[in-house]
């Protein structure tokens, strides 16, 4: 079972992939709402590995690894999302306390489509095996997409 997200941005091709690539955008959009992101150590190459982190409203700290396979700036980035803990050994959802059935890992494939000025950005998650836990992700990415789209729109980039 695959979650779809696509989003098309007000924004060059460029600044979407740049939303994805440098540590001063992830820092503003990864994590749903209410989340911040103290970590973002991007590593966007193939064979690199990202180091990010979300942060609740209540302190909880979640730790992900993006281990790349497939990188074309400004058009296709491969990879797999792992989770860990805050010294970055692998951990599994439910050592985490999140659904237990969560993929280990979860394969994504991000899309750029340039669409004039604008760009069209897919992202797609796949091995869900849960409607339930798949659609937890869909919201939560859907957040994520909201928050990317502020801070591509903002002023001070």
């Amino acid at each position: 079972m695959d979650v779809v997200a696509t989003r098309v941005f007000d924004a060059p091709a460029d600044q979407v992939w740049q939303a994805w690539s440098k540590a001063e955008y992830v820092h503003r959009w990864w994590g749903p709402d209410g989340f911040t992101a103290p970590i973002a150590e991007m590593d966007v190459r193939e064979g690199g590995t990202s180091r990010v982190s979300m942060r609740s409203p209540e302190g909880h700290e979640f730790y992900n690894t993006w281990t790349y396979s497939r990188v074309i700036p400004r058009e296709r980035l491969e990879f797999t999302m792992d989770f860990a803990d805050s010294s970055w050994q692998p951990r599994s959802p439910a050592e985490l306390g999140l659904p237990a059935d969560i993929p280990v890992p979860v394969p994504h494939v991000v899309t750029f489509a340039r669409a004039g000025a604008k760009t069209e950005l897919t992202v797609t998650e796949s091995g869900y095996t849960s409607p339930q836990t798949a659609e937890m992700s869909r919201l939560g990415l859907e957040q994520c997409l909201d928050k990317m789209a502020i801070a591509l729109s903002a002023k001070e980039h």
